[in-house]
């Protein structure tokens, strides 16, 4: 399920990367329409892209966290000593 949003989140962010470079170099800014969206991409490319780090960062330190294999020769020694 996180690789499915991260996805979603990076087609979102090109989508509204669309829409800003369509404003700057296009005719986006002589449309009231366009220039309403453009305005609201620009925001949601940066909501978007903090979301993405944010969940990338998440699930780095999750699978760090399950994977007793990334922190090798980190782990205490301990021994079992039975009777």
């Amino acid at each position: 399920m996180g690789l499915g949003i991260v996805i979603v989140l990076r087609v979102l962010f090109a989508a509204s990367m669309v829409f800003i470079i369509g404003y700057v170099f296009g005719g986006f800014s002589k449309k009231p329409a366009l220039r309403t969206i453009t305005k609201v991409a620009s925001i949601l490319v940066i909501v978007l892209f903090i979301a993405a780090n944010v969940l990338l960062t998440r699930m780095a330190i999750r699978h760090w966290n399950n994977d007793p294999g990334c922190h090798r020769g980190h782990e205490e020694k301990t021994t079992i000593v039975r009777p």
